[in-house]
């Protein structure tokens, strides 16, 4: 079996997963992020069978829109497997989609997984990653992968501070040495952002929107803060009133968006703001040198940088490519193995 191991390796191409809870990222070794496809798979029932009707970027259109004999799932929740067989079938799908060769090649794989992860839940990624057809199986903290991927001096033996704010956690962590000094995991997210979205427009216009017009309320005009002239930029967007029924179109402002999204950004707030009083001094003073680093497409969220600002006093800045930085990182941890070895875990 090793023999067949071990010839498997040779005619594979070594692969990195960012498993993220909004969208799936793989890096393969040498060629850089070659996908990056949404979390999502769909399935069509019958007679209680479930098969894959499709997975990424076809599936995410399906979601909220399914007739009743097609199901459309996301496979991860909170940055960990909340569906094992689904996860799994997605995975299979993105590899397969990145080796368009022979099935012969089984590919060492590196995952990232969340700080707060258990080990329940480390073993629910690395045995979906096995059984999806990978040679070995090894996991990197996702604080470690953020940084590396944006470009920050972790071996150094100073104080490193990263905000990954992801679809499902906003990991928080200060790094020195190329380890984790302090970490903590808040369950807080773009999905979160989602649903806060959600259930403000519920509450204060009566309206009903689905998950995918949220997601583009939050990216179109999606702001941390209260805007300087009370209203800022508005967008119209479409739902169902909840009083009479019917769909209906209104327009909301950046000023709605923002007391919205005042919770989880309050939320993040906080968790950095632990994550600087735990800090041993020495590191905190580095910190206070070097700043924050905002990774994940959380950071993109209009003026988080600033709020950020005004609650810690430190300079805070957005990593270069944020919603590929925890691919990037993985994928330098698989490119230099030999330096990052300590952070890559290959048995639990």
């Amino acid at each position: 079996m090793s023999i067949f191991g071990n010839l498997g390796g040779l005619f594979s191409s070594d692969m990195a997963i960012d498993l993220g809870t909004a969208n799936t990222l793989v890096y393969v070794k040498g060629k850089g992020v070659v996908l990056s496809e949404p979390s999502v798979v769909a399935y069509h029932i019958k007679d209680g069978v479930k098969k894959v009707l499709a997975v990424g970027e076809d599936a995410k259109l399906m979601l909220g829109r399914t007739p009743g004999s097609i199901e459309a799932i996301r496979p991860m929740r909170e940055g960990v497997i909340a569906d094992f067989d689904t996860a799994e079938e997605m995975i299979k799908h993105f590899i397969r989609k990145v080796h368009k060769r022979s099935t012969f090649s089984k590919p060492k794989i590196i995952v990232c997984v969340p700080h707060g992860a258990t080990p329940v839940e480390k073993r629910a990624i690395r045995q979906s990653v096995l059984s999806a057809g990978a040679r070995r199986a090894g996991l990197i903290a996702e604080p470690i992968a953020a940084a590396i991927g944006a470009g920050m001096p972790i071996t150094d033996p100073t104080g490193n501070m990263v905000v990954d704010i992801g679809g499902g956690t906003t990991e928080v962590a200060v790094l020195s040495l190329g380890d984790i000094v302090y970490a903590r995991s808040v369950r807080v997210g773009g999905d979160r952002m989602d649903e806060a979205i959600i259930s403000y427009l519920r509450r204060q216009q009566n309206l009903l929107v689905g998950e995918t017009t949220a997601e583009r309320i939050k990216t179109s005009i999606g702001t941390a803060r209260m805007p300087d002239d009370g209203r800022g930029t508005s967008m119209q967007i479409r739902g169902r009133d909840l009083l009479n029924g019917v769909p209906k179109e209104i327009e909301v402002t950046q000023a709605q968006i923002a007391e919205a999204l005042a919770e989880p950004v309050q939320q993040i707030c906080e968790a950095v703001m632990t994550a600087l009083e735990t800090t041993p001094p020495d590191l905190a003073a580095d910190i206070v040198d070097r700043g924050v680093m905002l990774t994940g497409g959380g950071a993109l969220l209009g003026d988080l940088d600033l709020a950020l600002r005004e609650q810690a006093g430190l300079a805070v800045s957005i990593a270069d490519e944020s919603l590929n930085c925890v691919a990037l990182g993985t994928g330098k941890a698989l490119e230099y193995e030999t330096q990052l070895r300590h952070a890559i875990d290959y048995d639990s």
